[in-house]
């Protein structure tokens, strides 16, 4: 699946010298050669879309799939592994392409994990009726470097990454660009937006957490004190506590399920580490990704509750495969970044008196003990700054009832044109949608401006403002927070 160190002479000639100081300092750009403005021509109208694509050195195609209305792309992109010594290798990073027409605005879109290679759109595609442009977070697999250097993991190279492929493409790309995602992807945006501010003409960042001070999470527990209501708190909080009183019969069940399905569990340590884990997630996992109104599926008498009944309501929610070895496998690139930057949650969960023995373990527990690691408490405390005073063109929406809206972006005095809206009772799917009509108004608005496609009568009453794109079953559907679903220590 990993790519091989390829191209690195030719790098020298695509991508400029980056400084080696200094973490807002401009990455390496591909330069345009005289033969692709030639063979594309002014109006840029002369060559097939494909063909434009791939004339950008470093692309290459993986695929095209069909889609009525789009051309759709999988390609690799020759990426330097450190943007600020572009001559130290490369690596292949994927990104698939939803071309609608060069006329119309683009959409840059990440999750901040891997990318989905089926067609899909995210809210302000359809919002603004555009291409969307998704890549892959670098360390993802297939988008690894070979070695990896774990050390060239970090959110300003991620935030190089898509500020290379945003000036590669914009060539052929032209109109206004917004960038996009939820979760991790959301602070990828953020981060995008923060190094590279005059890349994008607007930031859409949905239920994006900000651990500004790693140290200091009371606000999650204050949140998991009243949100939603007590009788659907005391259900939730009965569950967790009998499955680590019945830790035992449990523990024995859990045994069985990872001899049946091959898991093991050298990265956490032991079966008894990873049980706790799950069974401690379970009341976040509820509400980062249930409703309210789902309180009524949780067992309302949990003493009296079957083994059964109890393992299979955490099993449901949280996912006993979660912090096995193959369930970490493929995450081990965001745990690595919660305990070197981004910073991670640690919430008491006072309910369990002293049931628990490890309590809420750390990114650390989660990654192999071969890639070594180092917090930088820094990095959050910059970019929420940033953010606070810089801040143009941003839009946040988070969800009423998601954990990971604790701890959000604010917005200070330096901000323009940049708005924060919570949907009421959303959990990790909140969006734009899902907004008071008021405030759904307002951010539809803002998307169709900063794409440049506000129609007249919503540039004139921003109440008239709605998606310029029609709703397709097959593209809108997907949730694209919800790519990373189980374990939810991830946002």
């Amino acid at each position: 699946m990993r790519k091989a160190l390829r191209g690195i002479l030719s790098l020298a000639v695509l991508i400029g010298t980056v400084s080696a100081t200094g973490a807002s300092a401009g990455a390496a750009t591909a330069a345009e050669p005289a033969a692709f403005r030639t063979a594309v021509g002014d109006s840029g109208t002369s060559t097939d879309i494909k063909d434009r694509i791939l004339a950008i050195p470093g692309m290459s195609l993986i695929e095209e799939k069909p889609y009525a209305g789009y051309r759709y792309f999988v390609l690799n992109y020759t990426q330097p592994v450190d943007h600020r010594h572009p001559s130290k290798g490369t690596f292949q990073q994927r990104i698939t392409l939803l071309h609608k027409d060069t006329s119309r605005p683009t959409v840059f879109y990440t999750s901040g994990y891997n990318v989905s290679t089926s067609p899909s759109r995210s809210e302000p595609t359809r919002i603004v009726d555009g291409n969307q442009v998704s890549l892959e977070y670098r360390f993802f697999t297939p988008s690894r470097p070979e070695p990896a250097d774990w050390s060239k993991l970090d959110i300003w190279q991620a935030a190089s990454d898509q500020h290379r492929v945003f000036t590669a493409l914009k060539r052929i790309y032209s109109k206004n660009w917004l960038t996009t995602g939820g979760s991790k992807g959301g602070m990828t945006a953020t981060y995008f937006e923060r190094f590279y501010p005059k890349d994008m003409d607007g930031v859409v960042a949905y239920v994006a957490p900000n651990d500004v001070v790693n140290k200091e999470d009371s606000a999650y527990d204050r949140f998991f004190a009243k949100v939603g209501t007590k009788e659907c708190r005391d259900r939730l909080a009965g569950v967790q506590r009998e499955a680590l009183v019945r830790r035992e019969p449990l523990e024995k069940k859990y045994a069985q399920y990872a001899a049946d399905n091959g898991y093991t569990f050298t990265t956490v340590g032991t079966l008894d580490k990873a049980y706790e884990a799950v069974v401690m997630d379970y009341v976040w996992a509820y509400w980062q990704y249930s409703l309210l109104a789902d309180c009524d599926s949780i067992p309302a008498d949990a003493r009296n509750a079957t083994d059964q009944a109890i393992w299979d309501s955490i099993d449901s929610i949280s996912g006993f495969s979660a912090y096995a070895d193959q369930g970490l496998a493929n995450y081990t690139p965001y745990y690595y970044q919660a305990g070197t930057q981004l910073g991670s949650p640690d919430i008491k969960q006072p309910w369990l008196g002293k049931l628990s023995r490890y309590g809420y373990q750390p990114p650390r527990t989660f990654v192999p003990r071969s890639i070594p690691m180092k917090f930088q408490p820094s990095a959050m405390r910059d970019v929420d700054t940033w953010v606070k005073h810089h801040a143009t063109h941003m839009l946040y929406v988070y969800g009423e009832n998601d954990p990971w809206g604790a701890e959000r972006f604010r917005l200070g005095a330096g901000a323009r044109d940049s708005y924060v809206f919570t949907q009421p009772g959303g959990n990790h799917g909140s969006n734009v949608a899902g907004l008071v009509p008021s405030e759904n108004a307002t951010a539809t608005a803002a998307i169709l401006r900063w794409a440049g496609v506000a129609p007249a009568a919503v540039q004139q009453d921003e109440s008239k403002a709605k998606p310029l794109a029609k709703f397709d079953a097959r593209l809108d559907n997907k949730d694209l927070t919800t790519e990373h679903r189980l374990g939810f220590r991830r946002p």
